[in-house]
């Protein structure tokens, strides 16, 4: 237990810089006498582990102290290595020499163990191009001028701080601060045309946890699709929302936004779907399809 705990106590001095005795004692549930044996056991150990007295005291590590490699398990050297090549088989986001770097240094194998490609057919450079810049100006907190069209008013230029890319739903997404909503916004990755990392930094800053939750917020819709519509229906629904029928139609409950969107999504399905609940969206959609019909049925 105390070998594990001045790992962690390593590891935590690592990412923070420096801690207070007091700080790290509720962090590992110890008391702050066991701090400074643990640090004392820690510097008789080669850790170069310091503490300073005074206002602005505290405990540190040299700052030039790099963490050994044989400090890391065998199963923690695999999860980084797989982590990596996860990551890697996305596209040219890392550099895959440095897999085989790190596979050398921890002479651990690396297993070729998967492929992946979030880009649409017929936009891989492009799509990797803009995934790569808009993950480093996240990274390098750079301001973006963003060219956005959105589901409500059309396209728009935004000014945005990058906050954190997100992967949710098969769908790519950039949290990210809008200046011109002054709020915080949630913008999808294909709906962003146009993109431009400025010379301009922000001060890093939390996407609120509210914000994110707003975004799976809807009104409760249930639809009825025909059996020959199951494949799209498993793509795009969870298994929890679907309830195959006795004559092998499938109805499905969930929480969708209803907005123009929606619309055109279930006019994809044509006739193969019907609107069981709220009655005024099965109305709408017969509009919607009636002056689809009158605009080109000549």
């Amino acid at each position: 237990m105390q070998e594990s705990r001045l790992f962690k106590i390593v590891y935590y001095l690592l990412e923070k810089g420096h801690a207070t005795a007091p700080e790290l004692a509720e962090r590992f549930e110890v008391s702050a006498r066991t701090i400074y044996r643990d640090i004392d056991a820690l510097s008789e150990a080669g850790i170069p582990v310091y503490a300073e007295t005074g206002r602005n005291g505290g405990i540190y590590l040299l700052e030039d102290f790099v963490l050994n490699k044989a400090l890391l398990s065998e199963k923690e050297k695999q999860e980084i290595l797989a982590s990596l090549q996860s990551l890697s088989a996305v596209g040219a986001f890392y550099d895959k020499n440095m897999i085989t770097k790190l596979s050398a240094l921890f002479k651990v194998a690396s297993e070729d163990w998967m492929e992946a490609d979030f880009s649409r057919w017929g936009e891989i450079t492009r799509d990797n191009e803009k995934f790569e810049q808009i993950k480093t100006a996240v990274i390098t907190h750079k301001v973006m001028r963003i060219q956005y069209e959105g589901s409500y008013h059309g396209g728009s230029e935004r000014i945005i701080y990058p906050l954190k890319l997100l992967y949710k739903a098969k769908e790519w997404y950039l949290k990210a601060f809008c200046t011109k909503k002054q709020d915080f916004r949630l913008f999808k990755l294909t709906r962003i045309i146009e993109w431009d990392a400025l010379e301009e930094t922000f001060e890093p800053m939390i996407f609120p946890k509210y914000e994110e939750e707003s975004v799976q917020e809807g009104n409760s819709i249930i639809l009825r699709f025909s059996k020959e519509m199951a494949y799209r229906v498993f793509d795009e629904f969870d298994m929890n929302q679907v309830t195959r029928l006795e004559n092998g139609d499938l109805q499905v409950d969930a929480n969708m936004p209803e907005d123009e969107w929606l619309i055109g999504y279930l006019l994809s399905f044509g006739t193969q779907v019907d609107v069981i609940q709220p009655m005024y969206l099965k109305e709408i959609l017969a509009k919607r399809a009636k002056e689809i019909y009158e605009k080109n049925k000549s």
